[in-house]
């Protein structure tokens, strides 16, 4: 404790303080706070005074945190995470509603196709399902579960791991015929999306074509909800997780031309906070996903199902 404060500062400055400290911008605080940026300033600034030291270096539009902002943050950020996540138990919990956002591929090819076998054997709780490619903020949004890719190590989050990021060119089976995609080699000569990813490099290098592709104009697509639009469509052949698609492969609406699988590194994890391990919502759908993802598993992929170092 900061000798001479007998007291906690006011909960409206150290709520000023956490916001712009978040979004390093007191025009975006003001706007979350539903506040003038003025007030946002006059919040921080008695704050400030009362600290006697500065909380930020003011350059460029940014706030950036001074020595004692980011000594301080931390500290903040915990409390309010506590106190929302004590919130949130009263009003989520208790209504039951499991609120879970993935991302725009995986919840609109996989998870979208099969949650409702969890609301099936669930029927108490009421499932909200959210699908986007931007980094859910447990802090900020009242998100319960998401199922987020990378590298599974993300502070104050448990990140359990469901499977390892995996790519392949899939296309429509019409293309393929047309195209007469023999040999990896073939996939040179025809349209690529995104043909300038280096994941096709990664993938072409796998499958023993060394010399990287040239560059070339071609679309480029936000996920491969789009492209699978595009490539059922006939328009080229694009890189995709086999895995997500599986009953478009299994009907035969879409083909794997070939077995090589390239894994450009990372995997994919059901996370939420650690402070909400055992709550019941989220243990069961946790539970639900491992089961569904066991279903799914073949002869020969192994190395998908390997948790990453």
């Amino acid at each position: 404790m900061i000798e001479g404060m007998s007291k906690l500062p006011p909960l409206a400055a150290i709520r000023a303080f956490e916001a712009a400290a978040r979004l390093e911008n007191f025009t975006r605080a003001a706007e979350e706070l539903g506040l003038t940026q003025a007030a946002v300033s006059y919040q921080i600034r008695q704050l400030e005074d009362r600290l006697g030291q500065p909380l930020f270096v003011r350059a460029k539009g940014r706030a950036r945190l001074s020595d004692t902002g980011q000594k301080l943050l931390p500290a903040i950020s915990t409390a309010f995470a506590s106190m929302s996540d004590a919130f949130g138990a009263l009003a989520s919990d208790d209504a039951d509603i499991l609120r879970i956002d993935a991302a725009t591929t995986f919840g609109g090819a996989w998870l979208s196709a099969r949650v409702g076998r969890f609301q099936l054997r669930y029927p108490d709780l009421a499932v909200r399902l959210s699908m986007s490619n931007e980094l859910v903020d447990f802090n900020a949004t009242d998100v319960d579960v998401a199922i987020r890719s990378g590298g599974g190590h993300w502070p104050g989050l448990r990140a359990d791991f469901l499977f390892r990021g995996h790519i392949t060119p899939i296309c429509a089976p019409g293309f393929r015929d047309a195209h007469g995609l023999e040999r990896p080699a073939d996939l040179l000569r025809v349209e690529r999306l995104a043909p300038n990813d280096p994941w096709w490099g990664g993938w072409l290098a796998e499958a023993g074509i060394g010399t990287p592709p040239p560059p070339r104009r071609g679309v480029v697509l936000d996920s491969q909800l789009q492209e699978a639009s595009a490539v059922q469509n006939g328009f080229g052949i694009a890189l995709m997780t086999p895995l997500l698609w599986r009953n478009e492969l299994d009907s035969g609406r879409l083909v794997q031309p070939f077995d090589t699988l390239y894994l450009p590194g990372g995997g994919h994890f059901i996370v939420h906070r650690e402070r909400r391990v055992g709550v019941r919502k989220i243990e069961r759908f946790r539970e639900w996903l491992h089961e569904e993802m066991a279903k799914d598993r073949t002869p020969g992929d192994d190395a998908l199902w390997q948790p990453l170092d």
